[in-house]
């Protein structure tokens, strides 16, 4: 946000001044070559531009260009060209200068970035949900043209969240949504993992303000005996691996406070249980005469000779690297005191990938053919946007089907190894290698067994696709598939078959029409949609050019010549009594009060079902962190603000959500489930019950308990007012010596 204001003072001058000779001074200490005029340039313009205006925070707005800039050359490591279109992102947008002026005082590749970046502003969404979803249909298409564009996007959108406690709650939902919905799961696909983990733990942090606070605090806490365990696991490592002779440090990864309380909440435990919460980075210096794989594999060879290894917890991304170019070697060893330690073993090369991903990732191409999975990724987002899907929301949903996170590997019949989404199907891997066999797809086979177009792929499986050219695409061949290339693939075989389909269904319509003397009108169009009940004139057209509608309903139903008496237009009219004698009455239509989408709404029991609902898909009860979506009649549908419904909304319909918060609720109650699990022993559910009913006095509608092998497993279904409630019953069954894990189950 930005307001126009006086000329900065002179502390500011020095202040803006000093971070530019910080900027200066981290592209002077890169590999970059020195185009230290051209940054100058650009900054001096930028500035000049923005001269007078501050952001929401009071700092000038020039703070903002020069941090973006910042972030592209010291954390993703870009060069000249991108600090400058970076200096100049919202010149175009914010000021009275032209793509045109950018291109005539730096060149037609900074403009381009420029105009780039201009067409994607305001976040990736700006004011409705086509609207929002054009604009992300746009950051796609720049980005398959310059990935610049998007690397710069991701900078920008960095230092915005690293600024968003200026902001109002509902405005920061709405960007914390558009955050973890989008510019994470790029982040991480680019492998800019540094930056992802930031961005997705800058979410949390607005999100879950309390929870983050206290898991920050319980990391501070065990600080030091972390760095005392870390002091003396690494002793004889260092001392082996000089030893041996090689040139390596340390880097210790701490667990990012989002990604700890993502392992609590999934696995249902506490922060103590939490083992990995420190990996430790050995980044070497390879020696001459050796690949690196080998000397990765050397180097593990050492650390397990120390420290025993988790026979399945080894990856190997160094023999196959992740799709978005990350490679290492990662072992998790037994340290002393029973605790388990992960190694993460890298180059110097690696590491600069894994944290600057694909800046980085280019800086070491080697030749003319070396093709990358990052650069066949691109390609695929290329293919996207030739058949792009005309909802721009579904367009959204495909392209982060494409951002997938996991990948597996399989092998063609010829032994070629394919990198290929987690969870994709036979018909997935038709697709993946040629359009055309995917069209003729009619089964697999996998490790030499006959399978199903549907038959999901494992790591490491071998599969020859069978096809016949009789073979056509199905409607249902949808549901098979998983991947953004295959479903976008095939809607566009699909649109094609339903344009002759339609173009056949309003030459029935018209035809029809024409037999009863009626022009295809407007009026008459709107009538024939009411009977057959359609919203649109193509879904209309679509179902009568496959044949599916009666067409004599035009002439027989709906434009039937009129031979009522007067007196039935009355007919439908509701009577009701009113003493002596009937009235008429009209629907009365009574105008929804507009929610203040700036204010923080209040949850009051009075008001429940009233102004505000509660949503089926996550069931927020009183104490849940939550937030609200304003809907279409102004009622607030309250959500969880992790529930998975409502981070589409936050991307989608951002002016629609507001911060809410709860009054005092103990009138309502809320049916919930606590899962209790512990050993099976005699008086154990007694000592349960005693605790919920007796000391607490909630009430058990329902309880199902299974036991195997001397271990329990209940399901409580119980009545309460809040969360509160809910944790100091968990806090108390948890007490029971018999009772392993209490879990408050998601409905």
């Amino acid at each position: 946000m930005s307001t126009h204001s006086t000329n900065f003072s002179v502390s500011e001058e020095e202040l803006v001044q000093q971070e530019f000779d910080a900027l200066l001074n981290d592209y002077l200490n890169s590999s970059h070559r020195k185009k230290v005029e051209l940054i100058t340039k650009a900054f001096n313009f930028a500035k000049a531009a923005h001269k007078g205006i501050r952001r929401r925070s009071g700092e000038p707005y020039i703070m903002h260009p020069l941090a973006v800039a910042r972030i592209v050359s010291s954390e993703i490591g870009m060069g000249s060209t991108s600090i400058c279109s970076a200096l100049l992102h919202d010149v175009v947008e914010d000021t009275d200068y032209t793509v045109e002026d950018i291109n005539n005082l730096f060149g037609p590749k900074i403009a381009q970035i420029v105009e780039g970046l201009t067409k994607i502003s305001g976040g990736v969404f700006a004011e409705h949900a086509s609207a929002q979803a054009e604009n992300f249909r746009k950051l796609v298409l720049t980005m398959s043209e310059d990935i610049r564009v998007i690397l710069i996007k991701i900078a920008d959108r960095l230092h915005n969240m690293r600024t968003l406690g200026s902001l109002p709650p509902a405005k920061q939902y709405k960007i914390t949504g558009e955050t973890q919905y989008i510019y994470a799961p790029l982040a991480h696909r680019l492998g800019l993992f540094r930056i992802k983990n930031e961005l997705e733990n800058l979410s949390f942090k607005y999100e879950h303000p309390e929870t983050y606070a206290l898991i920050e605090k319980k990391l501070a806490s065990d600080e030091i005996a972390r760095n005392i365990f870390y002091k003396e696991f690494t002793e004889p490592i260092t001392r082996k691996l000089k030893e041996l002779g090689w040139e390596f440090r340390y880097k210790a990864r701490i667990k990012t406070v989002y990604s700890i309380w993502k392992k609590m909440t999934t696995h249902n435990i506490s922060f103590e249980d939490v083992y990995d919460i420190m990996a430790l980075r050995i980044v070497f210096t390879p020696k001459e005469g050796l690949t690196e794989k080998d000397q990765c594999w050397m180097i593990y060879s050492a650390i397990t000779e120390l420290y025993k290894p988790h026979p399945e917890r080894i990856r190997d991304w160094v023999s196959n690297p992740k799709a978005n170019g990350y490679e290492a070697l990662h072992v998790t060893v037994m340290a002393p005191g029973g605790r388990w330690v992960e190694i993460q073993i890298r180059s110097e090369r690696m590491n600069d990938i894994a944290e600057k991903g694909l800046a980085a990732h280019w800086k070491y191409k080697t030749g003319e053919n070396d093709e990358s999975e990052l650069d066949k990724w691109m390609k695929t987002i290329k293919e996207l946007l030739e058949n792009p899907e005309p909802n721009a929301i579904d367009f959204i949903d495909t392209f982060k089907l494409n951002l997938f996170a996991s990948e597996i590997f399989v092998f063609t019949p010829k032994g070629d190894i394919k990198t290929i989404p987690q969870g994709s199907t036979a018909l997935d891997f038709a697709f993946a290698l040629h359009s055309d066999l995917g069209e003729h797809c009619i089964g697999a086979k996998v490790n030499h067994k006959l399978v199903p177009l549907s038959h999901t792929l494992q790591s490491g499986d071998q599969v020859e696709i069978l096809t016949s050219r009789k073979q056509v695409p199905q409607l249902e061949w949808i549901d098979y598939v998983t991947t953004a290339r295959a479903k976008a693939k095939l809607r566009a075989i699909f649109r094609r078959e339903e344009k002759a389909e339609i173009a056949e269904g309003q030459k029935r319509i018209e035809k029809a029409l024409a037999e009863i003397n009626l022009p295809p009108e407007n009026d008459n169009y709107v009538k024939i949609l009411n009977h057959y009940k359609f919203s649109s004139r193509n879904a209309l057209y679509l179902q009568a050019g496959k044949g599916n509608l009666n067409l004599e309903d035009i002439q027989k139903v709906i434009f039937k010549p009129k031979s009522q008496s007067v007196f039935s237009k009355y007919i439908k009219i509701p009577f009701v009594s009113t003493g002596d004698k009937h009235k008429v009455v009209e629907p009365e239509l009574v105008p929804a009060t507009r929610v203040d989408r700036k204010k923080t709404f209040i949850l009051t029991e009075e008001s429940a079902g009233k102004t505000y609902k509660f949503a089926d898909c996550c069931k927020p009860i009183p104490g849940d962190d939550v937030l609200g979506y304003v809907d279409e009649n102004e009622i607030v549908m309250l959500h969880k603000r992790q529930c998975s419904v409502a981070a589409k909304l936050k991307s989608n319909f951002g002016q629609n959500i507001i911060s809410a918060k709860w009054a005092v609720h103990k009138g309502l109650s809320f049916d919930e489930v606590i899962e209790i699990k512990g050993i099976d022993k005699k008086g154990v559910l007694v000592e349960i019950l005693h605790v919920i009913s007796e000391q607490y006095g909630v009430n058990i509608s329902k309880i199902n308990i299974e036991t195997h092998a001397g271990i329990f497993v209940g399901l409580f279904h119980i009545n309460v007012h809040d969360k509160q409630e809910i944790e100091n019953l968990r806090k108390n069954i948890n007490k029971i010596k018999e009772v392993n894990s209490t879990k408050r189950l998601q409905l």
